[in-house]
């Protein structure tokens, strides 16, 4: 028990910290370099920080299962020769592969969620601030993360990227802190255009596209490779800024009614009665 409270501990502390850490750093940067400049709701940011703990925690109490049976199931169906293959690259080009694949399956889990439409039930969460800054990153609801988590993290393991017995398989917990880290940058209301840098890596104004309420919230998917959205059709970055971000997809007020309410049975589509 002690052991358990004391690892309990150590989690608040890093969660703390990191908190800290990110207001720190963002806080002044949104103020001076901010697209734009509305003050967000007391009861956002409270929600903002309740979802921060929550998306903080979540992975490692529901993802542990799911990844340890996928690791598990990985070994009896990848081939052994690819498994080889894999521990033969050099650690750079295992470190590269397993970064694109695993955004490629972040990419179409992201994509899923827009697409279908009881996922999106869960997603429409994560679009409803309607202003931009860095905690809006964790405004997600914990099936959507789940989801979108494991659709990065099969195909790592499936093609050997990942598994107990490749050398690197620390890969899946350091790709998902480096995409965590950049999810908080590309939320930012920050008004930084970063030239031809745009063609490689995501940015606010990328994203922001993504968050914009009407005609391009089906743009943009790509967590940190634009390159994907270009590929698949799903791209758009023109020179000005959304004027207007959110969804007209209806939430609870509650953080106890976002949670809850896309676990509700949909609503049967109306009929016409004559």
């Amino acid at each position: 028990m002690s052991a358990s409270l004391h690892e309990f501990a150590l989690t608040a502390l890093r969660l703390c910290a990191w908190l800290v850490l990110l207001t720190a750093v963002f806080v002044p940067l949104e103020r001076w370099f901010g697209a734009h400049h509305t003050r967000v709701s007391r009861r956002e940011l409270l929600h903002n920080v309740a979802y921060y703990v929550i998306s903080s925690l979540v992975p490692i109490l529901v993802l542990s299962v799911p990844v340890a049976l996928l690791a598990a199931a990985a070994g009896h169906v990848v081939p052994r020769a690819l498994l080889a293959a894999v521990q033969d690259l050099p650690a750079l080009a295992r470190v590269a592969l397993a970064f694109v694949v695993g955004e490629i399956g972040v990419y179409w889990g992201h994509r899923l969620s827009h697409e279908l439409p009881w996922l999106w039930r869960f997603h429409a969460l994560h679009h409803s601030t309607e202003h931009m800054h860095f905690l809006a990153n964790t405004r997600t609801h914990p099936v959507d993360m789940v989801v979108t988590r494991l659709c990065g993290l099969v195909p790592l393991y499936l093609l050997g990227l990942a598994a107990p017995s490749v050398a690197g398989s620390g890969l899946p917990v350091a790709l998902t802190l480096v995409g965590l880290a950049w999810g908080f940058f590309i939320h930012a209301n920050l008004r930084w255009r970063l030239g031809p840098l745009e063609w490689l890596v995501t940015t606010p104004a990328f994203h922001h596209w993504h968050h914009s309420r009407h005609d391009h919230i089906n743009r943009n998917y790509a967590s940190t490779l634009p390159v994907l959205d270009r590929l698949f059709g799903s791209h758009y970055l023109p020179r000005h800024w959304p004027a207007e971000y959110g969804t007209d997809t209806p939430q609870p007020a509650t953080l106890a009614g976002q949670l809850l309410d896309p676990l509700a049975p949909a609503p049967a589509p109306a009929t016409n009665e004559r």
